[in-house]
């Protein structure tokens, strides 16, 4: 399997979450499959688009799982498969849980790639699992023409701590652990164009562990938790709105960016996910009418292993918030609020 140094992020059509499916077109693919079926012990599957399913093994403790893989967004071996196991890994964290171990998925095109290379890839994922303390227990390994990388991971929950993304409750304010613009940087990664610090940046929040929303879950207040991905915040906003059958309002100026996110992205550093994601969504979003395009860009760019969306009650919303920054995520905000009952749509002010 021996091959010349090659750049990861040039093998591949899209990179991180931004090539997920089409959101709109997933949408039509899962509307006709069959239900899963009347399995009491099942608490959460695929009908809320949530992070992970949920099985309740007795009364009080359930099983978390959930797969999670994608194509490198970086050149370093090692940082694609850091970013992939925390990206994979952040799933449980969502629904409340301890991750218990991992299974590796591997997809390699043989001869294009050395065996060194697979090797760091590999490394870096096990990495960030032993800094989550669960070991990779096994996995599976095909030739594909694409890199692909991720992870399948099992974790436990005590069943009143499981948070689904569609418990946010009228009145809840809403907070994001980290900031966005991973897309963007992304795009400028592939074209070399990231300013100086921008690439320690884009590491730092890409590997930072979402192990905070295990934490979340024990408090009463914390209602809902979905963590945000490749359809951006808008979109994965709605799948909150959507589950729980309310309407949110967004606050523009207050979702945390990374540093360089904004003049990126004024300068065109957009990747296609992020437009197919307005194409798919954004009938049910509400934008002011002086809404540039760049800033619309912020809200649909895909997220690899991106934060939290925590819908908390309003009266302990700062105390919640406290209780995050101090956890490490310094950049973490009330970016809005849940409103009444009715149509799913985000409001953005």
């Amino acid at each position: 399997m021996d091959a010349e140094p090659v750049r990861l992020s040039t093998l591949a059509h899209g990179g991180g979450c931004g090539c997920k499916l089409d959101p709109a077109v997933l949408r039509r693919l899962l509307a006709d499959q069959p239900a899963a079926g009347p399995f009491e012990r099942l608490i959460v599957g695929n009908e809320t688009s949530d992070d992970a399913a949920v099985w309740a093994l007795d009364d009080g403790t359930c099983v978390i799982a959930t797969t999670d893989f994608f194509t490198p967004m970086v050149d370093d071996p090692r940082d694609f498969g850091r970013i992939a196991a925390t990206n994979a890994i952040s799933d449980v964290y969502a629904m409340g849980g301890k991750p218990i171990m991992a299974l590796a998925i591997l997809g390699m095109p043989v001869g294009r790639i050395s065996a060194e290379t697979v090797a760091e890839i590999l490394k870096g994922g096990a990495s960030l699992c032993a800094e989550a303390g669960i070991p990779i227990a096994g996995g599976h390994s095909i030739d594909t023409p694409e890199p692909i990388y991720g992870l399948a991971v099992i974790g436990t929950c005590r069943r009143e701590n499981v948070r689904r993304n569609a418990d946010a409750r009228p009145g809840d304010a809403l907070i994001l652990t980290k900031p966005i613009g991973v897309g963007i940087y992304s795009a400028a990664i592939k074209k070399q164009a990231l300013p100086e610090g921008g690439y320690a940046d884009f590491i730092s929040t890409t590997t930072r562990l979402n192990r905070v929303g295990t934490e979340l879950a024990t408090d009463p207040a914390v209602h809902a938790i979905t963590d945000v991905t490749g359809f951006g915040l808008l979109g994965h906003g709605l799948e909150l709105a959507r589950g729980a059958g309310v309407a949110l309002t967004l606050e523009a100026d207050a979702v945390p960016l990374l540093p360089a996110a904004a003049a990126l992205a004024q300068a065109g550093f957009v990747t296609g996910a992020s437009h197919r994601n307005w194409s798919a969504f954004g009938e049910a979003v509400d934008l002011p009418c002086d809404f540039p395009d760049w800033r619309r860009h912020l809200l649909t760019d895909p997220q690899t292993s991106g934060g939290l969306l925590v819908a908390c009650a309003a009266d302990r919303a700062e105390a919640i918030l406290s209780r995050i920054r101090g956890a490490g995520f310094a950049d973490a905000a009330i970016v809005g609020r849940v409103g009444e009952a009715g149509a799913a749509r985000i409001g953005v002010i």
